[in-house]
């Protein structure tokens, strides 16, 4: 079995760690044809429940599909905006949230439920497993983008029906993502929503149970050993 040199490893690592939910900062720069089709290539390469692989995606680059998508994003997410108040409400109001019209490239990832792929394999008992197949399509769409110095941001404050209107997606197809990809400026040294004081990262030892719910070790052990160095 071939194993991954620490070099190898530090460069995953490196892309877990480093990407970023990117809203701005996106240079006017094109996406090369074959960088997008190498992210998309890692999408399709992800695990999916029964190898049933319910995932599509759609390639955005038409500015007036994505006027009609900025336009449902300002709708919906004047409507979001309503349920917050006081200082919440001002920091909400001054947080950056889509990169529709900046970003030059915008993807819809959704998931197919009559993908007959897999012969139902695993969906027997859940049969929401190819909504999470789908999710790993997206993530690993993600770290791909950020090893290739790609941004990429995930809008979720949109009205799917009308979006799915738009893109004239089939009803019983769902609308699992819509994404901003394209290069940036920068990336941030950590979440956009950390460093503006919205939410911070949760102690990984109180995530962690053991054998049963709430049986917990210390949070030494779930303190990650350095990677280990290449060797000579």
């Amino acid at each position: 079995m071939t194993q991954f040199s620490a070099e190898e490893k530090r460069g995953i690592y490196r892309a877990i760690y480093e990407r970023r939910d990117v809203r701005s900062n996106f240079l006017p720069t094109p996406v090369p044809d074959d960088v997008l089709a190498r992210i998309l290539d890692a999408a399709h390469h992800a695990p999916s429940v029964g190898f049933m692989q319910p995932w599509d995606f759609l390639v955005i680059r038409d500015e007036s599909v994505r006027t009609k998508v900025r336009e449902n994003f300002e709708r919906t997410n004047r409507q979001a905006a309503a349920i917050y108040e006081g200082e919440q409400r001002n920091l909400y109001d001054n947080l950056k949230l889509g990169a529709i019209m900046e970003a030059p490239v915008n993807l819809c990832v959704t998931c197919d439920h009559q993908r007959t792929k897999g012969a139902g394999l695993g969906r027997q008992t859940n049969p929401s497993t190819d909504l999470y197949s789908t999710v790993c399509a997206v993530q690993n769409l993600w770290l791909a983008a950020r090893a290739e110095s790609l941004g990429a941001g995930w809008v979720s404050i949109l009205d799917t029906e009308s979006l799915k209107a738009t893109l004239e997606i089939p009803e019983h197809v769902t609308l699992v993502a819509y994404l901003c990809i394209g290069y940036v400026s920068e990336f941030g040294s950590q979440p956009d929503l950390e460093k503006r004081g919205w939410e911070h990262r949760e102690e990984l030892a109180n995530l962690i149970h053991y054998d049963r719910w709430n049986l917990r070790q210390s949070s030494a052990s779930t303190i990650p050993a350095p990677l280990p160095s290449d060797p000579g």
